[in-house]
């Protein structure tokens, strides 16, 4: 699945930013990338600083692009664009200056000036400190009006790859009917860039009115809406976990349904349920959990967990790179 994305890219060369650009994880996935030729890198960070770190490591990040914003040559044309994006805020140009002095703004300003194509940071602070520069300079898509979040898991089976796709489980913390048919689309969108059919099952403890409760409700009102919003889509809904899963319970449950038993797409009705979800899924089913990609931008900006390792960061890339 990787190796068509990394064929994608191939053929179609984009280029990523990495906001941390001295961070020995980034720079050991920034070595592999290069070696294997499939993406362009910019690094942010002191040129001396990088090629330290790096040589002290034994990467080889020769060909990176390593951009210190002290340095920058497009730097006050950068800040002019900062101070009109901002200008209902009251944005000044030394108030750009004192922003844009920070990575993970610099890095989005790249993105959204077309230097780069994609972002991927957080190796060192948060999911907000990501998530907040996105907001403000890359801004949600025509047609959506929150930024969301889907984890994509893996597994090795005798049969090939099993895959899932589960969302909102990291940014939407009590989404509402309306913001939840918004996080089934993008999901599904991100579930066919890995080769999935998306069949979609709108989570809950009730199953087609088996139970009773505003959050029933709400699950319910948003699988309806979702239906008329994408009728290409497979969607159901409300579904318990057991029927939207498993054949044998779909039989008994809801018989008719074309999603129920064979659901890999999985929209939960909160942040609570869908952050256990996607855990006990990689911790006890042995999948491998990839994210939370960040859905519904104008661009793919893309958040690593602090804990993250060299892999997760050149899995990532390859993902936030697919994206664009």
């Amino acid at each position: 699945m990787f190796n068509k994305m990394i064929e994608s890219l191939r053929q179609n060369s984009k280029k990523i930013v990495f906001t941390e650009g001295n961070d020995p994880r980034i720079l050991e996935a920034t070595a592999r990338i290069l070696k294997e030729g499939f993406l362009s890198v910019i690094l942010i960070g002191n040129p001396d600083e990088v090629n330290a770190v790096a040589k002290e490591n034994g990467f080889d990040i020769a060909g990176a692009e390593i951009i210190d914003p002290k340095n920058y040559d497009k730097f006050d044309e950068m800040v002019a664009t900062l101070c009109e994006l901002r200008k209902s805020k009251g944005m000044t140009p030394e108030d750009a200056v004192k922003t844009l002095s920070q990575a993970n703004y610099f890095g989005t300003m790249l993105v959204k000036m077309g230097f780069a194509d994609s972002l991927l940071g957080g190796a060192t602070y948060s999911t907000a400190d990501t998530v907040r520069p996105a907001l403000q300079l890359i801004k949600t898509k025509p047609g959506n009006k929150i930024v969301s979040s889907c984890f994509i898991l893996i597994r090795e089976t005798a049969e090939g790859n099993e895959m899932l796709a589960m969302g909102d489980c990291a940014i939407n913390l009590f989404p509402t009917d309306d913001e939840l048919v918004e996080i089934a689309g993008e999901t599904a969108n991100c579930a066919k860039i890995f080769g999935m059919d998306p069949k979609v099952a709108f989570l809950s403890y009730s199953t087609l009115g088996s139970g009773k409760g505003e959050a029933v409700d709400k699950v319910r009102s948003a699988a309806a809406k979702a239906k008329e919003r994408y009728p290409e889509l497979a969607i159901d809904g409300e579904l318990q976990f057991d029927a939207a899963v498993s054949p044998t319970v779909a039989k008994t449950k809801c018989p008719d349904s074309k999603v129920a038993g064979q659901a890999n797409t999985f929209v939960f009705p909160d942040i609570n349920a869908g952050n256990i979800g996607y855990k006990i899924a990689q911790r006890l089913g042995g999948f491998d959990a990839y994210g939370p990609i960040l859905l519904g931008l104008n661009a793919p900006i893309n958040d690593l967990s602090r804990g993250c390792n060299a892999d997760e960061v050149y899995f990532m890339a390859i993902i936030t790179a697919a994206l664009a």
